[in-house]
């Protein structure tokens, strides 16, 4: 059946049933029959399309709030105007389907729906201004909708609120240790049996060092685009406790290499700013160590100056292990020290370990032929004792030249 077809239907169903239309003063429509048009409506195709996502307890309330909508359109011509008190509790139908998770849209449209229903009534059958019916109808709509509006924005932030104290008391259970899962079930929060961890350091803005512009709204600003962005990666499912400077992510299940810097990719575009992380694996018993291990290789990442990413224990296992102080370490330290009065013999030695060893383009970089190339390697294999240009040699060079970085940031005792 067509819309017009229906629209018909139900305008002749409240003629047959009433002696007129309360607009302008006529005789107004009993209950029982907009009852009657709400139901017939709401049990429509289109209707019901309109309503498929709410819930079966949720949907019984459809025709009762359409019957509302619908009471106050019908009378909209009249003397008395709809009341604050009215709009009010309209409303608050809308704060309690927002706690139960139903989209705005679905909201918004089961209130229209009982607009639309008496704008077709009214307009059939009212005489003289129908000018003004129309601005009465369109004033009667944004009232509605922005009360519905409202109410359930305000429900949705009161719902966030809680949301986000449980799961932060869930995160510091999890991260201490102590009684996590119980912690969790008193929270409304399932947990997982293992997680994805994350160490996450978060670049500045460049709005946050304009001195125009206050530092701490630009910053709380970023961190929202970063939050809203994990929440919609993550389907609202990641637990996490985040400063604009960065902090820790709680992945429910493991997460691959691709999926992780997918995240990470889109959380540096939210924050429109570089993001750096680290990641490990863990079970939720021992998502604590994990954790202490992956702010472990963020902080060696940034100290060793390393470009914006992601990064797992395999990609910096040499470097973490030496970050251990020792003799071991004190001692390659030391390897380099014949080359400190050649620093172009440094410079050749760590572009040639950037570009695996390749002649071609560590000689391009430094605009050098490889034979002078090849000329330096041999002078750091006299030097130092050790041949770059064999694996066992190019294996100490390389732990040296992190050792002397680890030495100059933290010293041996």
């Amino acid at each position: 059946m067509s819309v017009e077809n229906t629209q018909s239907s139900q305008a002749a169903a409240v003629e047959k049933s009433t002696t007129g239309l309360m607009v302008a003063g006529r005789t107004g429509v009993p209950p029982r029959d907009l009852e009657n048009v709400a139901r017939r409506t709401v049990g429509q195709p289109a209707a019901a399309t309109r309503t498929s996502t709410l819930g079966a307890t949720l949907r019984a309330d459809v025709t009762e709030l359409t019957v509302s909508c619908l009471s106050m359109a019908v009378g909209v011509g009249d003397a008395p105007t709809t009341s604050d008190e009215d709009i009010a509790e309209l409303g608050g139908r809308a704060a309690q389907w927002a706690r139960e998770g139903v989209p705005l849209r679905a909201v918004l449209g089961v209130y229209h729906e009982g607009i639309q229903i008496g704008w077709d009534l009214v307009s059939e059958r009212a005489t003289g201004n129908l000018k003004a019916v129309a601005k009465a109808f369109v004033a009667l709509s944004e009232r509605i909708s922005t009360a519905a509006s409202a109410s359930y924005v305000d429900e949705l932030q009161a719902v966030a609120s809680e949301h986000h104290t449980a799961a932060h008391t869930v995160v510091t259970a999890l991260l201490s240790g102590h009684n996590a899962r119980s912690v969790a079930r008193q929270s409304g929060i399932e947990l997982a049996d293992s997680f994805t961890v994350l160490a996450v350091s978060i670049a500045a803005h460049p709005d946050e060092s304009n001195p125009a512009l206050p530092r701490a709204v630009t910053a709380r600003r970023k961190l929202r685009r970063v939050q809203a962005e994990l929440a919609l990666v993550c389907d609202r499912s990641p637990l996490s406790m985040l400063s604009a400077e960065g902090g820790t992510i709680l992945v429910p299940g493991e997460r691959d290499d691709e999926w992780v810097a997918t995240l990470v990719q889109r959380m540096s575009v939210a924050a429109e700013t570089a993001v750096t992380a680290t990641v490990a694996t863990s079970s939720v018993n021992d998502v604590p160590a994990a954790s202490d291990q992956v702010h472990e290789l963020l902080d060696l990442a940034q100290q060793l100056r390393r470009p914006a990413g992601v990064y797992r224990m395999t990609d910096l296992v040499l470097e973490y292990q030496l970050t251990r102080p020792g003799p071991g370490r004190a001692y390659l330290s030391r390897v380099l020290v014949p080359l400190d009065n050649s620093p172009e013999l440094l410079e050749t030695l760590e572009i040639h370990i950037n570009h695996d060893l390749n002649r071609q383009r560590s000689a391009r970089q430094l605009h050098l032929h490889t034979n002078t190339v090849d000329y330096r390697l041999k002078r750091i294999a006299h030097l130092t004792g050790f041949d770059p240009t064999r694996p066992s040699g190019m294996r100490h060079l390389q732990a040296a030249l992190v050792a002397r970085k680890l030495e100059a940031i933290s010293p041996s005792a």
